[in-house]
């Protein structure tokens, strides 16, 4: 009866020493966990700071450039809403180009690929000015023929509204696009005057100088009708006035009725037209000098006629 107890006894012993012989393995899963390297902590990318503002502010079409730090390569500008692709210039530069917007103050900040914004800063945007650049013609004669007083004036930055300002007042004018508006030249005294444009948004441009041509000018002198004892002479040109005198060899003839021993007369037709009523002694043609001089008196150049 005691040989059952005798082989058990060696089984519970055994037991215990295979379960010694395991028990270090889960110490080896720690330690190899120790060894694996810590995972790297993102980078922080540099902060946008914008440390200048050159102009603080401009009309559309004018350059800006910002500088600061942390501005990437493909950096935005932007005006409110509006993105505007930049141009980086060195390594702390961004310059972008204002575009056509409408005029206002508008909240600017820089914006990286990576989504990080530099603080806003006010912005003004001021009206695009107008440009005037040239007029043609830019010499007017005072007086000529309807239809030859109207003027372009050339530029850029015209708006649909736009007016032009004759020596400072507005007159009618007539919109052709944003480089050309063209008006006629009101009836006003000689001399140089000043031409201006300006745009709905009250801006202006500087001034062009047109100049009102009042001298006198003969061009031609044509043979008219032959009467019995005078004949008249036909004197086209510009800007002659009611009450411009002839002078012929250096006699001042007028329009008026003819003096004593006077019998030849002047006929005023128009500024562009005086017709010569002459009574030669001598029907033998020769050189004769006329001049027409104004009542503000100013003379025409001499021109020389070979008549009787």
């Amino acid at each position: 009866m005691l040989r059952p107890f005798i082989l058990i006894a060696p089984l519970l012993v055994m037991l215990p020493a295979m379960a010694a012989e395991t028990a270090p393995a889960p110490a080896m899963k720690a330690e190899s966990r120790k060894s694996r390297p810590a995972p790297d902590k993102p980078q922080e990318q540099e902060r946008i700071t914008i440390l200048s503002i050159i102009p603080a502010q401009g009309e559309p079409g004018v350059t800006v450039t910002l500088s600061g730090n942390g501005i990437s390569q493909k950096a935005s500008a932007y005006l409110g809403s509006t993105e505007i692709p930049g141009r980086l210039v060195g390594q702390k530069q961004l310059s972008f180009e204002i575009p056509r917007i409408a005029p206002g103050l508008y909240a600017l900040f820089v914006k990286n690929l990576d989504g990080s914004t530099s603080k806003t800063y006010s912005f003004n945007v001021q009206p695009l000015k107008p440009i005037a650049t040239s007029l043609s013609p830019d010499t007017v004669p005072a007086c000529t023929m309807a239809g030859s007083r109207e003027v372009v004036v050339n530029g850029r930055n015209f708006q649909e509204g736009a007016q032009i300002l004759f020596d400072g007042g507005a007159i009618r004018s007539r919109y052709l696009s944003g480089e050309s508006i063209s008006f006629t030249v009101p009836a006003v005294r000689g001399g140089m005057h000043q031409i201006q444009v300006r745009n709905p948004e009250d801006t202006t441009s500087t001034s062009l100088g047109l100049l009102i041509d009042s001298r006198p000018e003969i061009m031609t002198i044509i043979p008219g009708a032959d009467y019995v004892n005078y004949y008249e002479l036909a004197i086209e040109g510009r800007n002659f006035q009611q009450g411009s005198v002839l002078v012929v060899d250096g006699r001042r003839i007028s329009g008026g009725l003819p003096t004593a021993g006077e019998r030849d007369r002047v006929i005023y037709m128009g500024c562009t037209q005086l017709i010569y009523q002459r009574y030669p002694a001598d029907p033998t043609p020769h050189p004769l000098r006329l001049q027409v001089v104004n009542p503000d008196n100013e003379e025409s150049p001499v021109v020389t006629v070979n008549t009787p």
